[in-house]
């Protein structure tokens, strides 16, 4: 078995305690409260997960946070080793611009972007953004968005015309070393072909180990009708403690403080996806929290508070590891992670799991600044190339 990667999640957002963080301050004598989302405390967090071992970060996309590109060029300046998964809309910007942006952030950064395409599965949040497509429509438009992008980053000079985008004598004047692996998720048959056909690495949100297995199974297999071979990856949630029982207690602390009002007004915001994955989040609950312990130690709670990824690992640190263990053994090798609030959950998974799975020989640390190599240009890294023929 590969080694696993672990990456963690940078809240753009603000952070807190809380599964929903209002902005209102809490009772005299409680702790807790928003904590804005200021690149110093961001920069806590990324030291933090380099510190511990996690190669990546996940940086949302979307009108409820801060925009990724910006917020990670910034953290780029204040951090050293970790890498930063960029989540990105196509269709929000030419593929040639976004070409460029990514080999720009490559040689400024040393090699520290990896992307994460999101096509979109809230019609009203897509049209906020100025996009009017069909889902079908978005998904043909990735597909098109992302063979643009990896034609300029292979040093072409494109032309194309698709459906849905066009350029004439595209390039770039630099490329990127090395083109950055693309993360996509999507549960749809239009979404599987568009992994099959261009992505480096296939997310799931956290379902069951054998749901997740059938999903495997399904993106490999159209992958190897290609003739290509992916990584797969899950995103969750975790609340891991020295002891079992505290981690159930504060899952249940989490979703306590949660208005059931509100719950019931994000249950119904959430029904209302064009997402097949927000979907299937949905049934594991089914919108109550009578029977939130979907698996074992895979907690649905999240779900009940928030969109997307809705689901959390609990239990000791052992207990999580071995779950963590159940998904590489049907097929994951990355593991995108959170918690609330971020850098405390960030150290009790650390220090608290980390060193489980390296002793079963399931990950090791990343390689350390001094094991890096410097290019010709002086940078770490290789020298980075420029595009033939392009315009400089």
């Amino acid at each position: 078995m590969a080694d696993l990667r672990f990456h963690w999640f940078l809240p753009t957002q603000g952070d807190g305690r809380g599964l929903v963080e209002t902005g209102e301050p809490p009772p005299p004598g409680v702790a807790g409260g928003l904590r804005e989302a200021s690149i110093a405390y961001l920069t806590r967090v990324a030291t933090a997960a380099e510190d511990l071992g996690f190669e990546a970060a996940l940086t949302p996309t979307g009108g409820w946070c801060d925009d990724a590109w910006v917020v990670t060029a910034m953290l780029s300046e204040t951090s050293e080793r970790l890498k930063f998964l960029v989540a990105f809309r196509p269709g929000m910007v030419s593929p040639t611009l976004a070409a460029q942006m990514a080999a720009t952030f490559q040689w400024h950064s040393g090699g520290r972007l990896l992307l994460n395409v999101v096509t979109g599965g809230d019609a009203d949040e897509q049209r906020a953004f100025g996009d009017f497509l069909g889902k079908e429509d978005r998904y043909a438009r990735t597909g098109e968005f992302l063979e643009i992008v990896r034609r300029l980053w292979d040093g072409e000079r494109v032309d194309f015309e698709g459906e849905h985008l066009r350029v004439e004598g595209a390039t770039i004047h630099r490329l990127p070393e090395p083109a950055p692996q693309l993360y996509f998720g999507g549960s749809s048959p239009a979404a599987g072909e568009v992994a099959a056909e261009h992505v480096d690495v296939y997310l799931t949100w956290g379902e069951p180990p054998a749901a997740v297995a059938e999903k495997v199974e399904w993106i490999r297999a159209l992958a190897a009708e290609r003739g290509r071979q992916i990584r797969f990856g899950i995103r969750l949630h975790t609340i891991s403690r020295d002891r079992a029982q505290a981690s159930s207690a504060r899952a249940e602390q989490m979703l306590e403080a949660v208005p059931p009002a509100l719950i019931a007004q994000i249950q119904a915001k959430l029904r209302q996806s064009e997402s097949e994955g927000q979907r299937r989040m949905l049934e594991l609950h089914g919108g109550t929290a009578a029977n939130l312990e979907v698996a074992p130690n895979l907690w649905a709670g999240v779900g009940l508070g928030r969109g997307g990824a809705g689901t959390a690992l609990v239990g000791s640190h052992a207990e999580v590891a071995e779950r963590i263990a159940e998904y590489a053994a049907v097929g994951i090798d990355e593991f995108v992670l959170s918690g609330y609030p971020h850098l405390e959950e960030l150290y009790w998974f650390g220090e608290g799991v980390l060193p489980l799975l390296e002793r079963r020989g399931l990950w090791r640390p990343p390689a350390s600044d001094g094991d890096r190599q410097l290019g010709a240009s002086g940078r770490e890294g290789s020298a980075v190339p420029f595009a033939v023929g392009a315009q400089r």
